[in-house]
């Protein structure tokens, strides 16, 4: 005797969220990236911050200051895509998380100076976020707390 697995299609709520989490992401990594196009402008306030460093140590001091945000975005994006899966499969965890996320993202837009990238990011977060909680994607986390 077999037992199969049915296992059901997420709704189109679902599977509309899962992609705008994927490119929140793409937006995030591209707005992380920026910052390894402003090398002079990093170097110029290192220097201007600090006038008694040699240029060994400003060099340092700037691969270091793109170095850290672009390992950081990195990192979010690897936790924000398995998120972004688990969502997919049905975890309401996940969707929490991801709303959690998508909060404090929203939160650094009025701590920070936000590029145009953090903007489209949060923006499609946003949505996505709204999307995961709509009564279909509802219908489907429970669906898939009672079969799992």
């Amino acid at each position: 005797m077999t037992t199969e697995t049915v296992r059901e299609n997420p709704p189109s709520t679902i599977i509309a969220a899962f992609f705008g989490f994927l490119a929140s992401t793409v937006s995030a990594i591209a707005g992380g990236l920026l910052i390894l196009s402003s090398r002079a402008e990093i170097a110029e306030t290192l220097r201007n911050a600090n006038p008694t460093m040699s240029p060994e140590q400003v060099d340092r001091a700037t691969l270091l200051a793109q170095a850290i945000p672009v390992a950081i975005a990195a990192v979010i994006a690897l936790v924000y895509l398995w998120l972004s899966f688990k969502l997919k499969a049905g975890r309401n965890w996940a969707r929490v998380i991801l709303t959690v996320f998508t909060l404090l993202q929203a939160a650094s837009l009025l701590t920070t100076q936000p590029s145009w990238a953090e903007y489209l990011s949060c923006g499609v977060a946003v949505v996505a976020t709204v999307l995961s909680y709509l009564p279909p994607s509802n219908r489907h986390m429970a669906g898939a707390r009672r079969a799992g």
